[in-house]
C-alpha cells in the first residue's frame, strides 16, 4: 500500500513537473505566443513547479523512507517560501483577469497599456506583495515556544499546524494571519470577480458568435483554475474558525499543492488554440527534421 501511495504522488510530481515546464518552454520558444498573457501564464506555471517542489519531494520522502522529521530551520523555510509563492500566486490571478479585462474591454488600448515593461512591473509588484504579506507571520511564529508536543498533523509545514502545537497564547498571530489572507484572498478575489463581470457583459454584447465561444473559450479556462485555487484557500485561511478542522485542512492542501498544479498545463494554455497551433507546428517542425535526417 506504501509502495502504491508513493508510486501515485511521484507519478503526479512527474507529471506536474514535465507538464508545467513543458508549457513554459512552448511559450518562450514560440513568436507567436510573446505576448502579455503568455507572459503571465508562463510565470503561473513556473511557480506552480516551485511551489510542488518545496512540499512534494519531502511528502515523497516520509511516505518512502519514513523520514518523518524536519529541523525547526527547515521548516519554518518550507512554510515562508509556501505561503511567498502562494500568495504572490493570488495577486498573479488578478493581474492575469485585468489583463483579459483590457483585452476583451478595452481592444484599441490594449498595447498601450500592457506594454511589456507594465508587465515586468506588474509581476515584480507580485512577488513584492507577497514577500511583505508572509514576512511579518513568519517573524512571529519562529518566536513562539514550543515546548511540548512536536508531531506536526499536516504533510507539510502548515500555518495552522505550526501554531497548533504552541503553547503561547497564539490568537493575536491567529488574527494577522486571517486579516493577511483575507487582504491578499479576498482582494484579489474582489478584483477578479469585477473584471471578469465587465468582461462577460461585454462578450455577451459581441455580435458574432464565434467571436463570442473564442472569448467564452479563454475565460472559462482561467476562470476553472481561479475558482479551485480560491474556494480552497477560503475554505482553509479566510475562515473565522480556521485551524479547528486541521483535516479539513489537509484535503483542501491537497487540491492547491496537487490538483490544480496537474491541471494548470491543460487549463491554462494547452486548450487555448493559439497553444495548440503552436504545439502542432512544433511537432511538424519536429517531424520534418527526423524526416531529413533519416533520408540524409
Amino acid at each position: 500500500m506504501k509502495n502504491a501511495v508513493f508510486a501515485l504522488f511521484l507519478f503526479l510530481y512527474i507529471f506536474i513537473i514535465c507538464g508545467n515546464f513543458f508549457a513554459s518552454l512552448l511559450i518562450i520558444t514560440d513568436r507567436q505566443l510573446h505576448t502579455p498573457m503568455y507572459f503571465f501564464l508562463a510565470k503561473f506555471a513556473f511557480m506552480e513547479i516551485a511551489l510542488t517542489s518545496i512540499v512534494i519531494p519531502k511528502f515523497l520522502s516520509i511516505i518512502l523512507f519514513q523520514q518523518n522529521t524536519i529541523s525547526f530551520a527547515v521548516c519554518y523555510s518550507q512554510s515562508f517560501f509556501y505561503f511567498l509563492l502562494g500568495t504572490t500566486d493570488f495577486i498573479l490571478l488578478s493581474v492575469m483577469s485585468y489583463d483579459r479585462y483590457v483585452a476583451i474591454c478595452h481592444p484599441l488600448y490594449y498595447v498601450a497599456i500592457m506594454t511589456w515593461r507594465t508587465c515586468i512591473h506588474l509581476v515584480i509588484g507580485c512577488w513584492f506583495g507577497g514577500l511583505l504579506n508572509v514576512t511579518l507571520p513568519t517573524i512571529l511564529k519562529s518566536q513562539l515556544p514550543f515546548c511540548g508536543p512536536n508531531k506536526i498533523n499536516h504533510f507539510f509545514c502548515d500555518s495552522v499546524a505550526l501554531i497548533k502545537l504552541s503553547w503561547a497564547d497564539t490568537r493575536l498571530i491567529q488574527l494577522i494571519d486571517f486579516f493577511l489572507f483575507s487582504l491578499v484572498i479576498l482582494g484579489s478575489l474582489i478584483v477578479v470577480i469585477f473584471t471578469y463581470t465587465c468582461i462577460l457583459l461585454t462578450i455577451l454584447r459581441i455580435p458574432s458568435v464565434s467571436g463570442r465561444q473564442k472569448a467564452f473559450s479563454t475565460c472559462a479556462s482561467h476562470f476553472t483554475i481561479m475558482l479551485i485555487a480560491y474556494v480552497s484557500s477560503i475554505l482553509v485561511y479566510v475562515t473565522p474558525t480556521q485551524g479547528n478542522s486541521l483535516e479539513l485542512n489537509k484535503g483542501m492542501s491537497v487540491l492547491t499543492c496537487f490538483l490544480t498544479p496537474v491541471l494548470n498545463p491543460f487549463i491554462m494554455t494547452l486548450r487555448n488554440k493559439q497553444v495548440k497551433d503552436a504545439l502542432y507546428e512544433l511537432i511538424k517542425k519536429r517531424a520534418t527534421r527526423k524526416g531529413d535526417n533519416v533520408q540524409n
